[in-house]
């Protein structure tokens, strides 16, 4: 199973590539794919390709779903944000 993870983009060089974010995690990816990106943005990223553009709460809602997913599969309740 492959997933596309929310990250948010947070450096851009001339060749349209960039580094992103996820939780302080920082790795390469092609922004060929996207459409004027821009520091800050949030992207859909897949196998190193920026897929498109989402906004900042949709980014969060999927990254607080996919740390909920990680704490099941090890057995474990996440911290709920009331």
């Amino acid at each position: 199973m492959c997933l596309a993870i929310p990250s948010k983009i947070v450096e851009i060089n001339e060749a349209g590539l960039g580094i992103i974010d996820v939780d302080g995690v920082k790795r390469d990816c092609s922004l060929l794919m996207i459409d004027s990106p821009q520091i800050g943005d949030y992207v859909i990223v897949h196998a190193g390709f920026a897929l498109h553009k989402i906004d900042e709460v949709e980014a969060g809602k999927m990254l607080d779903t996919l740390r909920e997913v990680a704490f099941y599969s090890q057995g474990l309740e996440p911290d709920k944000k009331e």
